[in-house]
C-alpha cells in the first residue's frame, strides 16, 4: 500500500476516534488519525496554562465503557462502584448537603430511606441505558436489517430482565423533566435541586424540561452516578489510548487539520489537508461533530437536499462556559463535586436567561478542585449572545463565576493567582464543537436512540458511501464513554 494511502483515515484525535483507531489497528488495519491540534484527546484532555496550572480544560476526569478498556487491555480502572467521590450541594447558610443517606437525614428522614432506592432505581436505569448504547440504531422508518433486528433482540431482553416495574419506570423517566422524575422519590427542595442539577449539566435545557429524565439517566452513566471521577486525568484517558493505537501499529499525526473531504461519484476517496497535502484512504471515520463533517468537510453539494436540511436542522446551543483558578493553595474547598444548585426554580431562572441570549446572572456552578486549581462548570452562557458578543463578555463570566462561590467560600478571591476562561466561542474556535456544543449535538428527545444525529440516519452511515461518524454527536455520544467511537466497528464494509 502506497505511503499516502490507508485503509481508514479517522478525522479527529477525541476520545471516540482513538477508540475507533484503537479497534481497526487491533485489527491489523492500515491507520491514520488526523488531528486539527498540537495534542490529542479533543475535550477530553488535561491542559497547563501556567506553571503548577494544569487541568481538566472541557470535560472533567470521566471514565472509558468497561468492556473498551477490556478489549484493548488499556492500563486504565474503570468504576468500581464503591469508592464513588462526594457530591455536595453548597447552601446559602453553610448547612451543605452531601448526597447519601446520613446526610440526607439532616434535611428529610423520609428522604434519606428512599436514597437507596433511588440510587438502585438509578443504577438499574443506568445498565439499560448502557446497552441501548451499545446497540446499533436502525434507520427509521427506513427497512430494518437483519443485524439491525438481532440488536433490538438484546435490548428487548435487557428489558425484560430488568422486571416488569423497573422496565416500565425507565421507559417513563426518559421523557419525565428531571423535576418529575426526583419528585416521585423526594420532598425536599434541597435534595430534589442538587440531583436535578446532573440532568442538565452540558444541555442548555432546564430541569422543568421534557426529557431531562433521559439527560439524568445518561449522565449518571457516564459518571457512575452523581459526582465526576478521575477529576484531573482526562488526559491520561487518551494518552493511554493514544498509546493504544500506536502500539497496534496505527499512526497520529497532530497538527493536521482536515480542510475537505475527497467525494467521486458519492463515495469517499481521501482528505485533503489545510496545507493542501492529499491523503487517499478506502474509508473516512469522522469523530468531528456531525454538522461540521456533513456542511463543512463534505459539502452541501454532495449530499441529497432533504438531508443537508435535516442536518443544518440539529440542535446544538451550546451554553457551557469552563472558569480554571490557579490558587496559592487556600481556597477552602473541599474535595469532591460540588454544585451551586439551592432549589429547582434557581435552576429553572438560570435557564431562562439562555433562552433569551443573555448569561446567567444567578448561575447554576459545579466545581471540582486538583490541589491548588479550582475548576467551575458555569451554566448558563450562550453561545448566541443577543446584545453581546463573547470577547466582550469574557470578563463578566469570570467575575460571575468567582463572586458567585465566592459567597460560600470567602477566601477563594484572595487565594487566586491566575486564571483561564474557555467560553463557548473558545469550544468553537479551540476545540472544533460548533457553536461551543460540548455533546456535539443538545441531548433531546428529537435528538436521542434512533434520530440521533437526524431521523433515518442514526447507525453511523452517511449518504456518501464510506463515509462514516463516530464522534458524540452519534448514539451512544455525549460526554465521555467510547461507545461511538467503538459501535462503528459493527458497521463498517
Amino acid at each position: 500500500m502506497a505511503q499516502n494511502q490507508f485503509e481508514y483515515i479517522i478525522i479527529g484525535a477525541g476520545h471516540n476516534g482513538l477508540v475507533a483507531a484503537a479497534y481497526l489497528a487491533k485489527q491489523g488495519k492500515k491507520v491514520l488519525v488526523l488531528e486539527r491540534r498540537s495534542i490529542v484527546g479533543g475535550t477530553v484532555v488535561t491542559e497547563s496554562f501556567g506553571e503548577n496550572f494544569a487541568v481538566d480544560s472541557v470535560q472533567t476526569g470521566g471514565n472509558l465503557r468497561p468492556d473498551i478498556i477490556k478489549d484493548l487491555k488499556l492500563p486504565l480502572s474503570g468504576l468500581d462502584g464503591t469508592s464513588r467521590p462526594a457530591f455536595i450541594s453548597l447552601q446559602p447558610d453553610g448547612n451543605h448537603l452531601t448526597l447519601n443517606e446520613e446526610s440526607i437525614k439532616r434535611f428529610s428522614k423520609k428522604d434519606a430511606s428512599r436514597w437507596n432506592e433511588f440510587v438502585r432505581f438509578m443504577d438499574k436505569a443506568a445498565s439499560i441505558l448502557d446497552v441501548a448504547y451499545a446497540t446499533i440504531m436502525p434507520r427509521l422508518p427506513k427497512n430494518m436489517s437483519l443485524r439491525d433486528g438481532y440488536g433490538l433482540l438484546e435490548l428487548g431482553l435487557e428489558l425484560r430482565l430488568a422486571g416488569r416495574k423497573d422496565m416500565l419506570n425507565f421507559i417513563r423517566a426518559l421523557p419525565m423533566s428531571a423535576q418529575e422524575l426526583v419528585e416521585e422519590y423526594f420532598e425536599s427542595e434541597i435534595v430534589k435541586a442538587a440531583i436535578a442539577s446532573v440532568a442538565i449539566h452540558g444541555s442548555t435545557l432546564g430541569p422543568m424540561s421534557a426529557g431531562t429524565g433521559y439527560t439524568l439517566i445518561h449522565n449518571w452513566l457516564n459518571r457512575g452516578e452523581l459526582a465526576h471521577s478521575n477529576v484531573g486525568k482526562a488526559g491520561e484517558v487518551t494518552s493511554v489510548l493514544a498509546n493504544a493505537v500506536k502500539s497496534f501499529g496505527g499512526e497520529i499525526r497532530t497538527d493536521a487539520e482536515v480542510a475537505k473531504i475527497k467525494i467521486e461519484n458519492q463515495i469517499a476517496k481521501g482528505v485533503t489537508l489545510s496545507n493542501g497535502e492529499e491523503i487517499s484512504a478506502d474509508a473516512i471515520l469522522s469523530s468531528a461533530d456531525p454538522k461540521h463533517t456533513l456542511l463543512k468537510l463534505v459539502g452541501a453539494q454532495d449530499l441529497p437536499p432533504e438531508f443537508v436540511w435535516h442536518t443544518q436542522s440539529i440542535k446544538m446551543r451550546g451554553s457551557v462556559a469552563k472558569i480554571h483558578l490557579q490558587t496559592n493553595g487556600n481556597h477552602g474547598i473541599p474535595a469532591g463535586t460540588l454544585c451551586v444548585a439551592p432549589s429547582i426554580k434557581y435552576l429553572e431562572k438560570a435557564y431562562d436567561a439562555a433562552k433569551y441570549g443573555e448569561i446567567s446572572e444567578k448561575p447554576y456552578l459545579e466545581v471540582t478542585t486538583l490541589g491548588n486549581v479550582v475548576s467551575i462548570h458555569f451554566q448558563f452562557a450562550p453561545y448566541h449572545l443577543k446584545s453581546s458578543e463573547w470577547k466582550v463578555e469574557r470578563a463578566k463570566v469570570e467575575n460571575l463565576a468567582i463572586n458567585t462561590l465566592a459567597e460560600h467560600f470567602p477566601n477563594l478571591k484572595s487565594s487566586i493567582v491566575n486564571r483561564k476562561s474557555i467560553t463557548p466561542l473558545d469550544l468553537e474556535q479551540t476545540y472544533g464543537l460548533s457553536e461551543g456544543d460540548i455533546n456535539h449535538g443538545q441531548l433531546m428527545l428529537d435528538q436521542f436512540l434512533f434520530m440521533r444525529p437526524i431521523p433515518g440516519w442514526s447507525n453511523h452511515k452517511t449518504p456518501i458511501d464510506n463515509l462514516y461518524l463516530c464522534g458524540s454527536g452519534v448514539h451512544g455520544g455525549g460526554g465521555v464513554s467510547g461507545a461511538a467511537g467503538r459501535n462503528v466497528l459493527k458497521v463498517l464494509k
